[in-house]
């Protein structure tokens, strides 16, 4: 009876922990308490995520836990909609608390997009990517990619124009699909694309509330495996309030990036910076001060090779 009076003790206090950390967080906290209250090894919990079709590694569930590391993929997010049916937890608890915490640290940088904006605009881009028959691997190996961004007089995110050398590394490949996600705000149907070299525009899908615009870029060629390719497009926006930053997310590892912020010389910022993120949703880091260049008013960043991650450049106003 002792034992079992004393089990019935570590349950009750288990679960009052669940319970408090489900409406307080933070969000590993909570996972953390979760698992603990169902008694579940990570590998057992491993186990019923891949019934759910999910792969989750036993070390991505103990970082997630420790708050080392966060969820932030599109799989990553499934595993924790998956773990809430696994743990016997509300719907949306765990997602709810990822979102409210970054949404905390967004308040601290006001111009960052929130956890919450950047799960729906993943969920989203999967979606426009369906409508035009995108394959999960597109077939590309980015060499190079410069990048140009132009802010208005009116401190607005007036365009950008992407400069692209790729590889091929499978047969057939004649297409890219660009993705443009305007500032918070921004109509995306009122922009317009510019196939500005080797390429032509295809089919172009939109959703309004995330500001996200994806456009098939077609080559008048097909690619052979090993082939190199050099194309060059444009995006005109102009259709937010004022910008405060540009992001540029990898999935993968790749070649060179360069990213240039030009200003107009009605509308300079006081002062740049450049920072780095492992994902959109972790903590932001490598934070560095860049001096605008006299006649072109412009700000940039060079990483030789880039790793999965988001680089960026943010900026503020008087």
């Amino acid at each position: 009876m002792p034992h079992a009076t004393q089990h019935a003790d570590v349950a009750t206090v288990a679960t009052a922990e669940l319970d408090t950390a489900l409406r307080g967080g933070p969000f590993h906290v909570a996972l953390r308490a979760a698992i603990a209250a169902r008694g579940l090894p990570l590998q057992r919990v491993q186990h019923h995520l891949s019934r759910y079709g999910v792969k989750v590694g036993v070390t991505s569930l103990s970082y997630w836990q420790q708050g080392a590391r966060r969820p932030q993929r599109p799989e990553s997010l499934r595993a924790v909609r998956a773990l809430e049916e696994i743990l016997q937890l509300p719907e949306e608890s765990l997602i709810r608390l990822l979102a409210e915490s970054d949404d905390q640290s967004a308040a601290q940088r006001p111009a960052a997009r929130s956890y919450r904006s950047l799960v729906a605009a993943t969920d989203i881009l999967e979606q426009l990517l369906a409508e035009l028959d995108s394959p999960a691997d597109g077939g590309l190996h980015t060499l190079g990619h410069h990048e140009r961004v132009r802010i208005g007089a009116r401190r607005e995110l007036q365009g950008r124009e992407s400069h692209h050398i790729v590889r091929a590394h499978r047969e057939g490949v004649d297409r890219f699909l660009a993705v443009h996600h305007g500032d918070p705000g921004c109509t995306p149907e009122r922009m317009t694309v510019h196939a500005l070299e080797n390429c032509r525009t295809g089919r172009v899908r939109s959703h309004h509330d995330t500001g996200m615009l994806v456009a098939e870029l077609l080559f008048d060629t097909r690619l052979r495996a090993g082939d190199t390719f050099l194309f060059r497009y444009g995006v005109e926006d102009g259709t937010a309030d004022a910008s405060r930053e540009y992001v540029r997310g990898f999935g993968s590892p790749g070649g060179q990036y360069a990213l240039q912020v030009q200003f107009d010389e009605n509308a300079l910022p006081v002062r740049c910076h450049r920072f780095t993120q492992h994902s959109a949703a972790a903590p932001r880091s490598g934070r560095q001060e860049l001096a605008l260049t006299g006649r072109h008013h412009s700000v940039h960043v060079v990483e030789p090779r880039v790793r999965s991650g988001v680089v960026g450049i943010g900026w503020d106003w008087e």
